[in-house]
């Protein structure tokens, strides 16, 4: 049985996208020159659009044209993590997850990482550090960078499209990260993980990674904990009340 027309031109429009080399925020032909070279209607071309701007592959800016979506195809939350319940359960499992993968990642951005790579991500380095000193919340978003420049530093393709995952973790760590000791551990660890990059030693790279996220792991063990003592204690309060 055959596609649908809109769905072959589709993937029409990507192999288009692939053959001509546009990266990132280059623009596409307009819609009458898109048409013509797939030899489809612009109706169909609109509606194509449509199914690709839905996917993150395009993005169309009013009056401008269509563009090579900055999101390049990643959902930002393809797992459907937004409709977990339990998000300190999910945020201890995500940690889990990126516990196995992430010090690999650092091992072979030590491996593959360019001048240019460690310039920014030394500079979103001390980014984070100046902004955990205003407690704005600033370097969670940094910190996303972070992980991301070295997800992007390790060569692997695979890699990028689980920056969502990264993204989502530490997104849900900020509503329980409120220990000043755990941002010095941020710190001292975003340090040596560098250091490790910087020096191609993909060795201290991962160990170093490993240490960041078993640091926050134990940090969310304690607020489970903390959690759990004071819902028991709401519960006697409460309970003493009814007998008062």
């Amino acid at each position: 049985m055959q596609r649908p027309l809109v769905e072959r031109t589709a993937d029409a429009i990507i192999k288009f996208i692939t053959s001509e080399d546009l990266s990132t925020g280059d623009k596409l032909p307009n819609e009458y020159e898109l048409a013509t070279t797939l030899e489809v209607g612009r109706s169909t071309i609109r509606e194509a659009v449509r199914s690709l701007v839905s996917r993150n592959i395009l993005e169309v800016r009013q009056g401008s044209g269509t563009y090579v979506s900055e999101n390049t195809g990643i959902s930002e939350d393809p797992l459907g993590f937004a409709f977990v319940e339990d998000t300190l359960k999910l945020t201890e499992d995500l940690f889990a997850l990126r516990y196995v993968l992430e010090p690999e990642v650092a091992m072979l951005a030590a491996y593959n990482r360019t001048e240019e790579q460690l310039a920014y991500l030394e500079q979103i380095s001390r980014e984070i550090e100046e902004a955990m000193e205003t407690s704005d919340g600033l370097h969670f978003e940094l910190d996303i960078e972070f992980h991301s420049i070295i997800a992007d530093m390790s060569g692997n393709i695979a890699m990028g499209h689980l920056i969502p995952v990264i993204n989502q973790s530490i997104t849900l760590y900020n509503s329980y990260y409120t220990n000043n000791q755990s941002k010095a551990e941020t710190i001292q660890a975003h340090r040596e993980i560098v250091e490790g990059i910087r020096g191609q030693n993909p060795f201290q790279a991962k160990y170093a990674m490993q240490a960041h996220i078993a640091d926050n792991q134990r940090q969310l063990e304690v607020n489970r904990k903390n959690k759990t003592a004071k819902a028991t204690s709401g519960e006697k309060s409460i309970e003493k009340n009814d007998k008062n």
